[in-house]
């Protein structure tokens, strides 16, 4: 990689990091069309090097996006249903389920 593909990679990361302060805690919210962008960009780079360098969601997350992706377009029209996004009501003290845990537990059931 050449000193100025490093300059700009560094000045990329900088510039996230701004823009995330001006955030502040806020989550973000991501648009189909961004998710597919993040998760197939993501899916190329792999999970060590999104760990490395992911900050607007976490590596799982974006590779979750690209297997949601990929479910999309291959998948079976009766098996889609599983990657439809589930929205929990929040409720003190407990967590919604994982979803890697759930596609688990519901293989073993089948």
């Amino acid at each position: 990689m050449s000193r100025h593909q490093n300059a700009a990679i560094k000045y990329l990361r900088a510039e996230n990091q701004v823009l995330r302060e001006q955030l502040g805690g806020r989550r973000l919210k991501f648009s189909d069309r961004q998710r597919r962008l993040l998760g197939a960009k993501g899916k190329a780079l792999g999970r060590k090097a999104l760990r490395a360098i992911a900050t607007v969601a976490a590596p799982d997350t974006v590779l979750l996006w690209y297997r949601e992706l990929v479910a999309k377009k291959y998948g079976a029209p009766g098996q889609a249903w599983c990657f439809q996004r589930v929205e929990f009501p929040h409720r003190q003290g407990v967590e919604p389920p994982h979803r890697e845990s759930s596609l688990a537990l519901m293989e073993v059931t089948t």
